[in-house]
């Protein structure tokens, strides 16, 4: 007996958007991408094997791949990884009841992306910064140097706590910065979470098209001017994934 599948949803679109005889959906062998269409939604979709197993990095890949390339060409509202349902009576059975609102969110995002910079602490360069500005964290990194773990434990602890409160505190301060030199470009913003102990700031930008060259020329000098206190890295055009929380479907 062939396996029952059913279809995993990437996004919703514009009516008129097509799928590109070339995008490749997730799966081994990645499935192809079609759409289903309703009034002035379409939901980007790809049949897949309903008891196959989707995580592989290969699947959230293909799945940002796709939608990172829509957004470039077309406004999406990108659909949790790893939704779906059983066919396409059940897509629509998602679009019907909030057509008007998922509608009105894709207009919204017409002409926008997203973009996500992270920054990185050079741990040298900050831990000396911490130690030349705080004596208690000088001193105990005196009581430290060259004794034994286990004969330096107490003072140990207490310097790691110090210099984890001073890297919070320069982490508010790098994204307050960010967003600051940022703002006349952007639409929107969204600080994301840390990822790292030595991040240094971590940003979604939502931005016009058209303003793309002017936040990353604005980027590109922020980064020179911080160079060698930290390194800042830029991912994008993105789908907005960080924008579009309200108008998410479950999966």
């Amino acid at each position: 007996m062939a396996d029952e599948t059913g279809l995993f949803i990437y996004g919703l679109v514009p009516a008129d958007v097509e799928a590109t005889p070339d995008a490749a959906g997730v799966g081994d062998p990645p499935g192809e991408v079609t759409v289903v269409r309703h009034g002035d939604l379409a939901a980007l979709v790809s049949e897949v094997p309903l008891e196959a197993p989707l995580g592989r990095a290969a699947d959230l890949r293909a799945y940002q791949e796709l939608l990172d390339g829509t957004a470039v060409v077309a406004p999406v509202l990108p659909v949790r990884f790893g939704t779906v349902v059983t066919g396409p009576d059940a897509v629509l059975d998602l679009l019907r009841p909030h057509h008007d609102r998922f509608a009105a969110a894709l207009a919204e995002f017409e002409g926008r992306v997203q973009y996500v910079v992270q920054g990185r602490f050079d741990e040298q360069a900050l831990l000396r910064a911490v130690l030349d500005e705080s004596p208690a964290a000088a001193g105990l990194a005196d009581q430290v140097r060259g004794r034994a773990e286990a004969a330096s434990r107490e003072p140990r602890i207490r310097l790691g706590e110090l210099i984890s409160q001073a890297v919070e505190l320069r982490r508010e301060a790098e994204n307050r910065r960010l967003l600051d030199v940022t703002a006349e470009y952007v639409v929107a913003t969204q600080l994301r979470p840390p990822t790292h102990e030595m991040d240094a700031a971590h940003v979604a930008l939502l931005v016009d098209t058209d303003r793309e060259d002017a936040l990353v020329d604005v980027l590109e000098t922020y980064a020179q001017d911080r160079r060698g206190l930290l390194r800042l890295r830029l991912l994008g055009p993105l789908a907005p994934y960080d924008f579009v929380d309200e108008h998410q479907l479950a999966g």
